[in-house]
């Protein structure tokens, strides 16, 4: 049995058994892994506060021979969601986060550049500014996870697309200028479109001091959405209840 340790965001938890709790946490080494957290739910001595989703911690744990999960031994928290204001957008944003993450990433498959992104983002969603946070994570794991089309094209007929003459559909994935645009479209806003391309180029950091009212980028948002959920085959229940809060 091997012993190992990395930095980790916990994404989520199961109960199982009477007191034991199963943990979903992307490591910085070691990829995405799950395991048992031994008597969590009896003993707040062992792991305190450090099971919260989204909490940043040194992980130490033991991967076993022939068993798909792992002994969660210990978590020493190095930042948690709780230490900042809460409020039901931002547990709800972290809670995307958590979710796409566990949905779309591979088992002990390492994503450091995915990882980085997530430490980024969860520096910067705080309750006064949620919707940059979530607007550059979903625009940039489009990207990273292989979904995100051309950009300055049209996916149909190749054409340079043109600020405010931009628009994408829920049949496919792509962008489309006004001749190609079908009955369905939905406009993608010239500083939407303008946004995208600027948010690739640039660190989250760069985008912290600008306005963002729950309205910026609204569209940009479904349309990396949409991407996510084809891919995934599945609606993300978090996206739900964004959508609920006027996301």
């Amino acid at each position: 049995m091997s012993v190992l340790s990395s930095e980790a965001v916990v994404l989520r938890t199961w109960p199982v058994h009477e007191a034991d709790l199963i943990v979903s946490f992307f490591t910085r080494d070691y990829g995405r892994v799950r395991g048992v957290a031994k008597s969590a739910l009896k003993s707040r001595k062992r792991f305190g506060g450090s099971l919260e989703p989204m909490t940043v911690a040194r992980a130490w744990f033991a991967e076993r021979p022939r068993q798909e999960l792992v002994r969660l031994d210990q978590l020493e928290i190095l930042r948690s969601p709780l230490s900042s204001p809460v409020d039901p957008v931002r547990l709800t944003v972290l809670s995307f986060f958590a979710e796409l993450l566990d949905e779309a990433l591979p088992d002990h498959d390492p994503h450091e550049t995915v990882f980085r992104l997530l430490l980024a983002v969860l520096d910067l969603t705080t309750v006064e500014q949620p919707w940059m946070p979530l607007t550059y994570f979903q625009l940039w794991m489009t990207r990273l996870m292989g979904l995100l089309p051309d950009l300055v094209h049209c996916t149909a007929c190749g054409e340079a697309l043109q600020a405010g003459e931009t628009s994408f559909n829920t049949l496919g994935d792509g962008l489309f200028c006004p001749i190609h645009r079908n009955g369905d479209a939905s406009e993608l806003s010239a500083d939407s479109w303008q946004l995208a391309q600027r948010m690739l180029r640039a660190p989250a950091s760069a985008f912290a001091a600008e306005p963002w009212p729950r309205r910026r980028a609204q569209d940009l948002r479904r349309f990396t959405l949409q991407a996510l959920e084809r891919h995934l085959e599945r609606k993300l229940r978090s996206a739900e209840a964004l959508a609920r809060l006027g996301c």
